[in-house]
């Protein structure tokens, strides 16, 4: 049985119900101040477009994941292409750029000839 899912003692339904200013209320403070201070134009025209269809490409890696969004999947730009995530409940609150890494992991692979005393004797084929 899944566990169903609450965010501040709230089920998704009902913070799809509350207004941006209530929201607010519940998000930590970095996320309450960028409410507090009001959504730019292009976050607006982003909200509205989302409304309508569900796979939007975007710029916008400062915006904030609202339960609006929930359910839907965007492309957020990571500096090179559109990565695609679905959003998901746990994202609430989070900013879109946390989740397309601007970055690539490094992987090393076996040190090089004369990296290091041990490795004269390794092969190089």
């Amino acid at each position: 049985m899944a566990k169903e899912f609450s965010y501040r003692g709230k089920n998704l339904e009902q913070l799809k119900e509350l207004s941006l200013k209530e929201l607010a209320e519940l998000l930590p403070s970095s996320s309450r101040r960028k409410l507090k201070r009001g959504l730019t134009e292009e976050e607006k025209k982003f909200l509205a477009k989302i409304e309508k269809k569900d796979n939007v490409k975007t710029h916008l890696r400062d915006m904030l994941v609202l339960p609006i969004m929930v359910g839907k999947t965007i492309k957020i730009h990571n500096g090179k292409t559109f990565q695609m995530i679905p959003i998901q409940e746990e994202m609430i609150g989070h900013i879109l750029g946390e989740f397309a890494l601007t970055r690539k992991r490094t992987t090393h692979s076996a040190p090089g000839v004369g990296a290091t005393k041990s490795s004269s004797s390794v092969s190089v084929r």
